[in-house]
């Protein structure tokens, strides 16, 4: 079995940071790209963030220059360094990633979602 667990959500104020990290624990043979995805209230889930398993990385518009999506292959963790926080990023937030199990075929495993609230 394998699952994802995310952390480091919460409150900020505009104009802070906050980081957010994804690790996946279980039977893994490999993991190919990992990402985050947010869903505002009323809106469909979106792409924020992704990155393949050799560093390549795409953001959606609106966050370019300032979050930024790393991963460590080590520790089959995903973070997203987010800086100057704006309102409008308020959303819980997935992490997704792409892996092929000891003995199952590679797909998609969703994290639980972590709240992030962008409010003075």
């Amino acid at each position: 079995q394998v699952q994802l667990v995310e952390s480091g959500g919460g409150l900020v104020q505009p104009g802070g940071s906050l980081r957010l990290s994804c690790t996946a624990s279980g039977s893994i043979f490999s993991i190919n790209a990992m990402g985050w995805y947010r869903q505002a209230p009323g809106k469909e889930r979106e792409l924020v963030a992704v990155i393949t398993s050799g560093g390549s990385t795409n953001y959606l518009d609106s966050v370019k220059g300032r979050f930024t999506i790393s991963r460590d292959n080590a520790k089959n963790t995903v973070y997203l360094q987010m800086n100057s926080l704006k309102p409008e990023d308020t959303a819980v937030y997935y992490c997704n990633a792409t892996i092929k199990g000891r003995f199952s075929d590679e797909r998609p495993y969703w994290g639980q979602g972590t709240q992030v609230t962008v409010s003075s």
